[in-house]
């Protein structure tokens, strides 16, 4: 898309030379991958990157492997990485950035126990997925880092020149996106600058920006024209108590010459000096006196009114420096490539200028040097137009590069088996990674992962709120306390018990003469039934019948309470016990979960019904999958299925049509996702004979200790309402995954939470 360009100033005229500064300045679904592809391409106005919800709806379990496939795709998209073998991300070229919350010593137990405090979780967040127990290592896992260690780190830069458009390769250069950015023709100083919509969209800087209310302007608003003065500036910052602070500002003037070269102090303390990449240890910063203000208020003496800042990842300069400036050119971007990927300073330096920078042998970066480097691109583009840098064939040049590399005899494995960290490292691009002090991980000693440890969970959440936008990849973790094995045991118990008894009902009173079998049958076909038994407790006879799913019981409820039956106006309800009061409530949230919203269950179903579906498919408009559960031990397909649909209206519109007299089935819409049921037939069985309390009342003591905000039930309410202005924050275009890994030592199955379309 042709940017606006609002800047003031004219067009070079012919023969007059821009003024130059001095060196120095003076002052299992049905749905198939065909399915998917199809869908993808009769939607070719849909420009949002988003995930189907055609997923893992057999198994609903994903591996960390599988996570990281995702996560991977989501990084380099389809050119560099297959897709998924387990989902489909539609528009991945439109997805702009990917935030990982990770809620460590939180699981699946959790989510349910505490459902209805994790209001927004549920409703937002239309995925859910199990995982495997969490290893030693649970981050290594879903970024792959441990598979990095098998095969080795990223190819080092080649050695020795690049071949250039002396190669007579045949490119078409209309579809370069050089030339479709700036067209054939040479392009002046303001024709490079970003503009104000540019800059928003790439996280610079502004005045009335919320996060950038104590930044400070450079007073530069002069007349910007073709001939204003360029700088070159880098950077270098460590990591303080307080998240990313400069450590290093250098600044070249268009002669070549370094105006300004300062090391800083930070205001906070220093957690990481980053020397691998800033080249600063303890020893060089602890004589250093100058801090940010004595920088920011340099800088406002030197820069003209009308400078122009050069740099790479420019954005990330000014926000260390704390300044707002109003005409920059990032040579990042500058240099455009295909779907918002950006070459490395280090590779256009060898392709454009033919020069060596951030040599392996050096301790760090040269900030000097970067700078240097980011202004000789700027004039070379400015000089030699478009045309020639779309010559060059940067992308051809960037394989060429990737391919002199040695390569692992397993080539295709190799490129699988790449981390997270060496995707993002691939496009110029960083890793974020916020936790807490006390933990550890491999993820946070990475070179390419900009880490902030914090004090608390409080601090995580504030750092979030500054950090994640600078990012394209972050990973944010709070740490909570987990049950104790024992507590975690007790809470399992209650679940089961709990979706159990919901999943229970009485009806009656019946005839003493009733027909037994025809009421057995009756209550069956709404579902399938675990055990259905005669009360006779009572002065007339009931039945008290175990569903095997949440949605046959309710549906009893629904179609029988108060209707005639055998002779009789019958009432059907669930037991009244301290895990059903409240019931009804729950139900109600669970049919509004995201999740549930475009599914139904139907009951009754033969085994050629999905033959027969498929042979009608023209009349259910919008169906993605179909789910038919069948018996673990026989292998035979049961009496009902789930139906997922596009939306709420085909999935009603089909209930409607499916429940009619033609198809003669009993349905409703869904309560208990897939991922639901495998949990649930994970845990131990329990039961409980009516009226027989297995879970003493807790003492005065216990219960006043319930009220406490330190209480789980509180914690989950709380951080559910945080987490939730945190997320809608996020810019759009943002795949969101949120994690509850639980905790290997109780081997708690994680929960899985993710929403691309944001």
């Amino acid at each position: 898309m042709e940017p606006e360009r609002k800047r003031s100033g004219s067009t070079l005229k012919k023969g007059r030379k821009r003024r130059l500064i001095p060196s120095k300045v003076v002052g299992a679904a049905e749905a198939t991958r065909s399915h998917w592809d199809l869908e993808e391409k009769q939607q070719p106005i849909a420009k949002k990157a988003r995930l189907s919800t055609v997923l893992f709806a057999e198994n609903c379990e994903v591996t960390h492997g599988q996570l990281c496939e995702l996560l991977k795709y989501a990084v380099l998209g389809k050119s560099s990485f297959p897709k998924p073998s387990w989902c489909q991300l539609f528009h991945q070229n439109h997805l702009k950035n990917v935030v990982v919350f990770i809620l460590q010593g939180l699981s699946q137990l959790h989510f349910y126990k505490f459902y209805l405090e994790f209001g927004f979780l549920r409703k937002a967040f239309k995925h859910k997925f199990r995982m495997p127990p969490p290893s030693s290592d649970f981050l290594a896992d879903i970024i792959g880092l441990q598979k990095k260690q098998i095969i080795g780190n990223l190819p080092k830069a080649m050695e020795g020149s690049l071949p250039f458009a002396s190669s007579k390769v045949s490119i078409n250069l209309q579809k370069d996106p050089i030339i479709q950015k700036y067209g054939f023709k040479k392009v002046g100083l303001t024709r490079c600058l970003l503009t104000k919509e540019e800059m928003k969209t790439y996280h610079f800087p502004l005045q009335g920006f919320l996060d950038c209310e104590n930044f400070v302007p450079t007073k530069c608003n002069g007349s910007v024209t073709d001939n204003s003065p360029l700088f070159g500036l880098d950077c270098e910052m460590c990591l303080t108590s307080k998240g990313r602070e400069l450590t290093r500002i250098s600044l070249v003037a268009e002669g070549g010459g370094c105006v300004m070269d300062e090391l800083v102090k930070p205001d906070n303390k220093i957690v990481d000096y980053l020397t691998s990449f800033s080249g600063i240890t303890k020893k060089i910063l602890n004589p250093v006196t100058t801090k940010l203000k004595d920088v920011q208020r340099r800088l406002k003496i030197l820069l003209p009114p009308d400078a122009v800042l050069v740099g790479h990842s420019l954005d990330l300069d000014l926000r260390a420096l704390k300044m707002i400036h109003p005409y920059v050119i990032d040579t990042s971007l500058l240099y455009v490539r295909e779907q918002g990927r950006r070459f490395k300073l280090k590779f256009l330096a060898k392709a454009i200028l033919g020069k060596d920078i951030q040599c392996p042998d050096r301790l760090g970066h040269d900030a000097t040097e970067d700078a240097r480097t980011t202004l000789e691109l700027a004039r070379y583009f400015l000089k030699y137009g478009p045309k020639k840098i779309a010559e060059l064939n940067l992308e051809a040049l960037f394989s060429y590069q990737e391919s002199q590399e040695p390569r692992n005899t397993a080539e295709g494995v190799q490129r699988l088996n790449t981390s997270v960290l060496e995707c993002l490292d691939s496009v110029g691009q960083k890793l974020l990674f916020l936790t807490q002090e006390a933990d550890a991980s491999a993820l946070s000693s990475s070179k390419n992962c900009q880490t902030i440890k914090c004090l608390s969970n409080k601090e995580v959440l504030e750092q979030a709120r500054v950090e994640i936008p600078l990012f394209p990849f972050s990973i944010v973790q709070f740490s909570f306390e987990p049950f104790s094995p024992n507590l975690t045991q007790e809470m399992n118990k209650r679940i089961k018990i709990k979706w159990t008894e919901m999943s229970t009902v009485y009806a009656g009173p019946f005839n003493k003469n009733c027909n037994l079998s025809a009421l057995k049958r009756l209550f069956k076909s709404f579902g399938p039934v675990q055990l259905m038994t005669l009360v006779l407790e009572t002065h007339q006879p009931h039945l008290c019948i175990q569903y095997e799913v949440l949605e046959a019981a309710q549906l009893a409820i629904e179609s029988l309470d108060g209707v005639l039956v055998e002779g009789s106006c019958i009432k059907v309800q669930r037991p009244v016990t301290e895990l059903t009061l409240d019931c009804d409530t729950l139900v109600n949230e669970l049919e509004q979960d995201s999740e549930n919203r475009g599914t139904i269950y139907l009951s009754g179903v033969s085994e050629t019904f999905k033959e027969h579906l498929l042979q009608h498919c023209s009349i259910f408009l919008g169906l993605e999958a179909m789910i038919l559960p069948k018996d673990l031990k026989s292998g035979k397909q049961k009496g009902y299925c789930f139906l997922r649909f596009k939306t709420f209206g085909s999935a009603q519109r089909a209930l409607n049509i499916l429940t009619g007299k033609d198809w003669k089935l009993r349905g409703r819409h869904a309560l208990t996702p897939r991922h639901l049921h495998a949990w649930l037939r994970g845990l131990a069985r329990e039961s409980r004979l009516p009226g027989v309390r297995v879970i003493p009342p807790p003492s005065e003591q216990e219960a006043w200790q319930m009220l406490n905000v330190d209480h789980p039930k509180i914690a989950a309410w709380h951080w559910g309402r945080k987490i939730e202005k945190l997320y809608h924050n996020l810019c759009p275009g943002t795949l969101c995954l949120i994690l509850l890994p639980g905790t290997k030592r109780v081997q708690v199955n994680p929960r899985l939470l993710h929403l691309p379309d944001k």
